[in-house]
């Protein structure tokens, strides 16, 4: 049995400089004796400024995509997936940070039952002064069941009750739903609410990620709440969350 949890990380020149930051709090990570993480990182794009970032250890591989041809988080994510061994992949943005036991914690609660295909986790913004700040209506710890977050999404205006940046998932099921939507922005929303439409959940109470505020992240930029656009990634993500629903494809339980 592989006993590898792949780590996939999206990088773009601005971020790159957080990179240590996100790889350090990969290795303060603790598995099991006979699993182990490999990171991959991913540039949207090609510049000669990224690399440079990238720490020299053989647990991690770093690609890059097209010269001059950027296509966002998700095609860069997907590009990684393609070289993805592990049973498990895990999300780690560039600018984010892993808690301590965050892994260990995900990897135990699909372990322990295979008809939970995903599981996410407490998220807690950072702010550029380092203070911290958490979200109200976390679901409780535990089970989520099918529909949960398409609900929720839709009755909170557009606003999912798990932080799409905390997703930990089975390989097998992501390739299933083809990696992460083709979308600008909300790409991993729209994963997270297929997943959410074919198999069970998990989510942890205990904060498992702490998400950096800065001016220069992708969710800031004035394109990313274009109230035409916000509008037509969510009509998607929704259409094909109840796509699924509709055709009662779900994954083996």
């Amino acid at each position: 049995m592989n006993r590898r949890v792949t780590v996939l990380t999206a990088v773009h020149a601005p971020s790159a400089r957080f990179l240590r930051d996100a790889y350090d709090s990969l290795c303060a990570q603790e598995l099991p004796s006979d699993w182990e993480w490999h990171w991959l990182v991913q540039e949207d794009g090609r510049t000669d400024t990224v690399a440079l970032h990238e720490p020299d250890d053989p647990r991690v591989t770093f690609r890059q995509g097209r010269p001059g041809r950027p296509g966002g988080p998700g095609v860069a994510r997907t590009l990684a997936l393609a070289h993805a061994d592990g049973t498990y992949v895990k999300v780690l943005d560039a600018d984010d940070r892993l808690t301590p036991g965050a892994l260990a914690r995900d990897l135990a609660a699909l372990e322990a039952d295979p008809t939970i295909g995903w599981a996410t986790s407490r998220a807690l913004d950072v702010l550029p002064d380092g203070s911290t700040v958490g979200f109200p209506g976390d679901p409780e710890h535990g089970p989520i069941t099918p529909g949960t977050v398409l609900a929720h999404w839709k009755s909170h205006g557009f606003r999912a009750p798990v932080h799409p940046a905390t997703l930990f998932v089975r390989r097998d099921l992501l390739l299933a739903l083809g990696g992460w939507m083709a979308l600008p922005a909300s790409e991993d929303t729209g994963l997270l609410l297929a997943l959410d439409a074919v198999s069970r959940g998990w989510f942890s109470a205990e904060v498992g990620l702490l998400y950096r505020k800065w001016d220069g992240q992708v969710t800031g930029q004035e394109a990313h709440v274009d109230p035409a656009e916000r509008a037509a990634r969510a009509a998607v993500a929704e259409a094909r969350a109840l796509a699924l629903t509709d055709l009662g494809w779900t994954a083996p339980r």
